[in-house]
């Protein structure tokens, strides 16, 4: 945990420069996170899959943080902050390099192990830089700084889907799945292979970026991040279990991460299945819609709106849009035509915009849940952050079973209803869960 005598090893006259470098990793954070909702329907296509199939790219990729926060921490505490992020940065570049065999062979489980890589560095780049946020400039402002944070890594996740549909997703008519079933087998491995093929270069170019940010990092005047030890000692690491406020709120993150990315992530492969022909680049509406709510939390919280109150009109948004995704309209374009039409910005399916505006209703869901869940726990407060991070492997899990019933059903439109009991269970805790101290 980090004490408030935590420091940053020497002077620095602004937070300008510090500011500036971990707000580009955060930027390489969205773009390698928001990636995968191109990468879903894409990768569907290329590996032949059905939609339970396509979404473990989302279990190989958030499951690295399950499996990964602790030995990171461990590295982190025999390296330093500032090596650990070069070495996060290191190994990323050595995921983005697995997925030129990977497109070369199409063997999906060299895609999931390179997916699985890239959650590894990044699990690493992000124990190490978040340390940061608070300590590169006064406590009071640290919230600004977080929420600056927060845009840019949003900011990143409009970006990457409309590059990765203008880079690899042109001309994907002659990749539907009537024309594909309509070639001979020789001819549809041809064009398959081809697509894959697509993925090369740019991964290259990642893979160079990325290294060439550890040396940018490495040489960089980021001083290291020097934390002291606490005075107090954890005697009993079970102990943590009798505050019902930091158990209910790990599962509360649980349950926001899974309908997160599943709003992030499936948009895409729904898309397609409607027909929408730039489904590549819909993680962008969804990602667009959380910036617009990270930036009401940045006004509204908490001159206007408290965190209990935020946090309970984000679990009733999430259930009336789910509800919108549902029973909405897929063939009328209304609401998008509403929005966006002025602005020239191709319009989606009803349903399909329902399920971008859940972008909205899930931005506030983490700031909001972390200062509730942590409140009283002194000094189990440090067990009880490494709990919350756990909670992300709901990304892995959710995404999977709204996977399995959309293949079982075969109505991706209805399998969206295990986000209900998702928001229901957010929505106890607004009302209820974060103000237990006892079982």
């Amino acid at each position: 945990m980090m004490s408030s005598s935590a420091v940053v090893s020497q002077k620095q006259e602004s937070t300008f420069v510090p500011m500036l470098i971990i707000g580009i990793l955060f930027f390489i954070f969205g773009f390698v996170t928001w990636l995968n909702g191109s990468l879903i329907p894409f990768l569907k296509i290329v590996c032949e899959l059905n939609e339970f199939q396509a979404l473990f790219v989302t279990f190989a990729f958030y499951i690295a943080y399950t499996f990964m926060a602790l030995p990171s921490a461990m590295i982190l505490k025999r390296t330093g902050y500032k090596s650990g992020m070069v070495i996060g940065l290191v190994v990323m570049a050595v995921g983005a390099l697995l997925f030129i065999p990977a497109a070369q062979t199409s063997h999906y489980a060299l895609f999931l192990a390179a997916l699985f890589i890239l959650g590894t560095g990044l699990t690493l780049l992000q124990t190490a830089s978040n340390p940061y946020i608070v300590c590169i400039g006064p406590r009071e402002s640290a919230a600004m700084r977080i929420s600056v944070m927060g845009l840019v890594n949003k900011a990143a996740g409009i970006v990457v889907p409309i590059l990765f549909t203008a880079w690899v997703l042109t001309g994907m008519d002659q990749f539907d799945d009537a024309v594909l079933a309509a070639l001979a087998e020789s001819e549809r491995a041809s064009r398959l292979a081809e697509l894959s093929s697509r993925l090369v270069l740019p991964y290259i170019y990642m893979a160079i970026a990325l290294l060439g940010l550890a040396a940018f990092v490495k040489f960089s005047p980021l001083a290291e991040l020097r934390l002291e030890e606490e005075a107090e000692q954890v005697e009993d690491k079970l102990g943590i279990l009798a505050f019902p406020q930091v158990i209910l709120g790990a599962l509360a993150l649980f349950m926001y991460v899974g309908v997160e990315v599943i709003a992030g992530d499936t948009i895409g492969l729904y898309g397609r299945s409607l027909g929408v022909a730039h489904f590549g680049s819909l993680t962008s509406y969804t990602m667009s819609f959380m910036v617009l709510g990270y930036i009401l939390g940045v006004v509204a919280i908490p001159k206007f709106l408290s965190q209990e109150r935020a946090l309970l009109m984000s679990a009733l948004l999430g259930l009336v849009f789910t509800a919108g995704v549902m029973f909405g309209s897929a063939s009328s374009d209304a609401i998008s035509s509403l929005l966006f039409g002025w602005l020239g910005i191709p319009t989606v399916p009803n349903t399909v915009m329902f399920l971008a505006l859940l972008g909205f209703a899930n931005a506030l869901v983490w700031p909001a849940i972390w200062p509730l869940a942590l409140e009283g726990l002194g000094k189990y407060t440090g067990t009880g952050s490494a709990l919350l991070i756990m909670g992300i492997a709901g990304g892995a899990l959710l995404p999977l079973a709204y996977g399995h019933f959309s293949s079982v059903s075969d109505d991706p439109q209805m399998a969206y209803w295990v986000m209900i009991p998702c928001y229901i269970f957010i929505l106890f805790y607004a009302l209820r869960g974060h103000k237990l101290r006892q079982w």
